[in-house]
C-alpha cells in the first residue's frame, strides 16, 4: 500500500506538468489561429478614385465593384417621361453615378462577391451612401430579390415621381431577361454572349449592351460566343465598359 502511495505521489506532479504543457500548447495554437484569422477571413474595404462602368458598377484600382442592393437601368435601356416621351435612362443613370463619384475618394464596404467574382459593395463618398442615393433619386431600383436595404429610399423616389418613376419604366432585371430571351433564339446553341477582340483587349458583350447589335463575331479571328458570363470571365474576357 505504501508503495502505491509513493508512486502515485511521485506521478501526480509529473502528470500535472504534462497537463500544464498541453494546456499552454493549446492556448498558443488558439492564439496563433486567432491572430491568423483576420488575414484569411476579414474583408478589407476598397478605397480610391472610381471609374463608372454603368449605373450600378464602379471600378477602383482595377477591381469591379457591383453596388449591392440596387439595380440600375442598362446602358441601352430607355424609359418614358410623364409626357410619354422616351429618354435614355441607362445613360442618365451612369451619368448620375459619375457625378456622385467624380474627383472624390470612394470607399466601398466589401460585402462578399457575386458569381462573376465582382465585389459586392456598399459605397460612400464623404460619408454618404451612394447606393441609397441612386435609389432615392430614381436612378436605380431597390434590388429586393437580393436585399431589403433600400426599400424606403425607393418609396421616396416613387412619391416624388423622379427618375425611372416619372413614367413607364421596365425594371432592369426584366429588361435583361427579355433581351436575353430574344438573343438566345438566334445565337449558336443559345449562347448569346459575344466575345469580341479589340485594340483594348478581349471584351464580352451581353445582349443588353448598347454595342451588342453592332458587334459581329469572327470566329476565324479568335472571337467566340459564350453561354454564361462566368464562362467568359474564366476564358479571359472582360465586360465592356459602357460609360
Amino acid at each position: 500500500m505504501r508503495s502505491f502511495k509513493f508512486h502515485w505521489l511521485f506521478r501526480r506532479p509529473v502528470a500535472s506538468a504534462l497537463v500544464g504543457v498541453a494546456a499552454l500548447s493549446l492556448l498558443a495554437l488558439v492564439a496563433r489561429e486567432g491572430n491568423a484569422r483576420p488575414t484569411i477571413d476579414a474583408r478589407a474595404d476598397l478605397s480610391g478614385t472610381a471609374t463608372v462602368v454603368d449605373g450600378d458598377t464602379l471600378e477602383i484600382d482595377g477591381r469591379r465593384v457591383r453596388l449591392e442592393g440596387i439595380d440600375a437601368p442598362e446602358s441601352s435601356q430607355t424609359c418614358t417621361r410623364s409626357n410619354g416621351r422616351p429618354w435614355n435612362c441607362g445613360t442618365a443613370s451612369a451619368d448620375a453615378l459619375a457625378k456622385l463619384t467624380s474627383r472624390r475618394r470612394v470607399t466601398c464596404e466589401d460585402r462578399g462577391k457575386d458569381k462573376y467574382g465582382r465585389i459586392l459593395g456598399v459605397c460612400f463618398v464623404d460619408g454618404r451612401d451612394i447606393n441609397a442615393e441612386m435609389v432615392r433619386t430614381g436612378m436605380a431600383w431597390a434590388f429586393v430579390k437580393y436585399s431589403q436595404s433600400y426599400i424606403a429610399d425607393e418609396q421616396v423616389a416613387r412619391s416624388m415621381r423622379t427618375g425611372v418613376w416619372q413614367g413607364e419604366a421596365q425594371p432592369a432585371w426584366l429588361f435583361r431577361e427579355a433581351r436575353w430571351a430574344g438573343a438566345e433564339q438566334v445565337a449558336p446553341s443559345g449562347c448569346a454572349i459575344k466575345g469580341n477582340i479589340t485594340s483594348r483587349g478581349r471584351i464580352y458583350h451581353m445582349p443588353w449592351s448598347s454595342w451588342y447589335s453592332r458587334v459581329k463575331i469572327e470566329e476565324a479571328q479568335g472571337e467566340r460566343w459564350f453561354c454564361t458570363e462566368s464562362e467568359a470571365v474564366t476564358a479571359g474576357w472582360r465586360p465592356v465598359t459602357t460609360h
